[in-house]
């Protein structure tokens, strides 16, 4: 186990995410899955209690600690992304799964952990300064998820 690690924590489904973190996202795996050795107030001899995994390359911990608490966009992975076909598969494979769209390049996956999905094109806009990147953020405002063409399109004016 890494040094650091960014625990999440879910209600029961940290095995399920993990495993679809680890199909979608390249660079990602499953490690050791813990079980609870007996029974104890919110679950049985043998449930997940944790589990190791990588989001692209990010060591992480899923924790199944039952409804307590919940997450919010205070904390998302933000995913750089190489070009349109790989913002489309990424953002599909997590709205499509039972997430949910928000606005600018994020979305949430049904476990609710919020996900930046951003073109390397729109932080390169950005970056640049000037017109060209108020023209860029002003394109970025009315989306989704991203559209690479028209942020292109509007860096160029």
């Amino acid at each position: 186990m890494p040094k650091n690690t960014i625990c999440l924590w879910y209600d029961k489904d940290a095995e399920t995410a993990a495993r679809f973190y680890a199909g979608v996202f390249p660079d990602s795996a499953v490690g050791a899955v813990l079980r609870a050795p007996g029974d104890y107030p919110a679950g049985k001899a043998g449930d997940v209690l944790t589990v190791e995994f990588t989001v692209a390359g990010i060591p992480c911990l899923g924790l199944n600690g039952g409804p307590a608490f919940r997450h919010s966009e205070a904390f998302s992975f933000q995913i750089a992304t190489a070009d349109q076909a790989e913002t489309d598969r990424y953002w599909d494979a997590i709205v499509g799964n039972g997430g949910q769209e928000g606005a600018c390049g994020w979305c949430k996956d049904r476990w609710g952990i919020s996900w930046q999905i951003t073109p390397r094109a729109l932080t390169e806009a950005l970056a640049a300064g000037g017109a060209e990147a108020k023209r860029a953020f002003e394109a970025m405002m009315t989306m989704r998820k991203i559209d690479v063409a028209a942020i292109e399109a509007a860096r160029r004016g």
